[in-house]
């Protein structure tokens, strides 16, 4: 990777920058073999010690286009399935930037609330999926700029393999799409 020079902002994005570029750099993935989304995914899954499967599904109006889901057996980057190639790319990518900057959530619901939105998952688990900020944190920064950054690894015309949608995943699709205003649904 080529090093740039770079002044010190007050902001802290050179050191953001430096911490994703180490991380991406520690993976130690030759550049130029170009991989596959499904190889990235193998190679972040022997980082963090577990499978990562991904997941397209068909997501409500108004959601995000991705989640990362993280077991402690799997990893989950659940996609929108309607997205253009290259958006659906870049949103895996920026899933796989969380999985592996490991980001925590915030809280933003009950474990009693948790297992009657989702009664067949761990609580902890859809406490830590849904609980994400989705803005302009520092998280959801770093985590697009890893994407970015792990996006010179991959071949950009490569479409990942479509996987087998576990049942618990398709009850969050369904539940999530419950929570939809009727109006903003898809006829």
């Amino acid at each position: 990777m080529r090093r740039w020079r770079r002044r010190d902002r007050s902001d802290g994005t050179v050191d953001l920058h430096l911490r994703c570029e180490e991380l991406v750099r520690d993976l130690a993935v030759d550049r130029l073999s170009r991989l596959s989304i499904d190889e990235l995914c193998s190679v972040v899954g022997e980082r963090r010690g577990r499978a990562v499967r991904l997941v397209p599904l068909r997501l409500p109006v108004g959601s995000p286009d991705g989640l990362w889901i993280s077991t402690s057996t799997e990893e989950f980057i659940v996609f929108e399935e309607r997205l253009a190639p290259i958006h659906g790319r870049q949103v895996i990518l920026h899933e796989l930037g969380h999985a592996l900057c490991d980001h925590q959530a915030t809280e933003v619901m009950t474990e009693d609330s948790s297992r009657l939105l989702l009664p067949s998952l761990d609580p902890d688990t859809v406490r830590r999926t849904l609980g994400r900020e989705h803005s302009r944190t520092e998280a959801e920064i770093e985590a697009e700029y890893v994407g970015t950054l792990l996006s010179t690894y991959v071949n950009s015309w490569a479409t990942p393999r479509e996987q087998h949608v576990p049942p618990e995943l398709q009850e969050l699709a369904k539940r999530l799409s419950a929570l939809e205003h009727p109006s903003s649904r898809e006829p």
